[in-house]
């Protein structure tokens, strides 16, 4: 079934085939399983909850998958198998969480880390000559930043480094990392791929046999194993994925384009407009621009935070991808103190275009 749309295989794969099985894979609750058989303990072989999730996204992101509880457990993976004294390259403001664990390891001596600006394509091709692993992430949370992963995955590097990205705020519709030379494609399922905010797990993909096995090794050692509830909500999420990414995204240029334009609003990051300074990078292999942008409130960060408290549709909390609109003053969130205080993320839901932006407006002009 090669020849699917991927919007078609959301809903095609990872269900039963068998005559007189139910159409969709039911939540398998167990430990453990009777022996003998295929499977005897579900930190290792998992269930057939979890099975089909990650034949679901495999075919979906171009490799085969590997399910874990979280999108950290999914980072900390990779991570962790780097050798003592290995270099990791990262985004200069990457993901807090991320951040987090590469610093604890720096402080523990397990590696060295280099930050690099995500949009200098150069600093990174350059880097992979002595790096052990890239690890990208594009869009950037929450600056918006969009790496050139075509010229930076398929570039020369030294033997054994790897390639990462954290593909999240794009979704597998948008770009497919392994497509570009990327080892591995990272998701936190908790965002868009479950859509519903009821979740929390992390995908990785690979194409490469070996590295599948050694990270399929480490998730059962390390016991990062999704649970088989969160995998059947991980798959009923997924499965709308294409209807709900179509219309945030197409609701995100129109309000991208708006509030840029208010005269309440300083500065716009939403890789679809031209103003965007990696717009034409992005255009140039994205299939659509996602549905998250950040920008900064005009005044200060007190006003920022009653500009979030004021709206009425678009929700106050922190996380994103769901199929309802969030936003919030992301410089309260801790390991974000350094970002600009009246930045604003904004998760672009489902919701009547003109109804969010009623909410925006009205919000923006009860604060002003």
């Amino acid at each position: 079934m090669d020849d699917l749309d991927l919007s078609t295989w959301l809903i095609w794969s990872g269900r039963p085939t068998e005559l007189g099985e139910p159409l969709n894979v039911p939540p398998v609750l167990a430990s453990n399983f009777r022996l003998p058989g295929d499977r005897y303990y579900s930190r290792s072989e998992g269930t057939p909850t979890q099975n089909a999730f990650e034949d679901l996204m495999g075919g979906l992101d171009g490799g085969r998958s590997l399910a874990f509880a979280t999108g950290m457990a999914a980072v900390a993976c990779v991570f962790h198998g780097l050798p003592v004294g290995s270099k990791l390259v990262l985004p200069d403001d990457p993901y807090h969480a991320v951040n987090g664990l590469a610093e604890e390891g720096e402080k523990q001596g397990r590696w060295e880390v280099q930050r690099l600006d995500l949009g200098d394509t150069d600093a990174w091709i350059d880097a992979a000559q002595s790096a052990d692993l890239l690890w990208l992430e594009s869009p950037a949370n929450p600056l918006m930043t969009v790496a050139d992963l075509p010229k930076i995955c398929s570039a020369p590097r030294k033997p054994g480094c790897l390639v990462a990205v954290d593909s999240t705020f794009a979704t597998p519709l948008v770009q497919r990392p392994l497509e570009y030379g990327a080892d591995i494609s990272m998701h936190s399922a908790t965002k868009f791929i479950g859509g519903h905010s009821d979740l929390m797990a992390g995908v990785l993909t690979v194409r490469d046999d070996s590295l599948y096995q050694e990270l399929y090794d480490r998730r059962v050692r390390n016991g990062g194993t999704i649970g088989g509830m969160e995998a059947f909500l991980s798959i009923r999420g997924a499965r709308t994925l294409g209807l709900r990414m179509e219309k945030a995204m197409a609701n995100a240029m129109i309000l991208a384009e708006r509030l840029e334009a208010h005269p309440e609003v300083d500065t716009v990051r939403y890789p679809g407009l031209a103003s965007h300074e990696n717009h034409a990078v992005a255009a140039s292999f994205m299939n659509g621009f996602g549905a998250v942008m950040s920008f900064d409130v005009a005044g200060t960060g007190e006003r920022a935070s009653a500009f979030a408290e004021a709206a009425n549709v678009i929700n106050n909390a922190t996380s994103l991808g769901g199929i309802e609109s969030t936003m919030e003053r992301r410089a309260l969130i801790p390991g974000q103190e350094t970002m600009p205080a009246t930045l604003i993320r904004f998760s672009v839901g489902c919701e009547h275009v003109e109804d969010l932006w009623r909410d925006l407006d009205q919000a923006l002009a009860a604060t002003a």
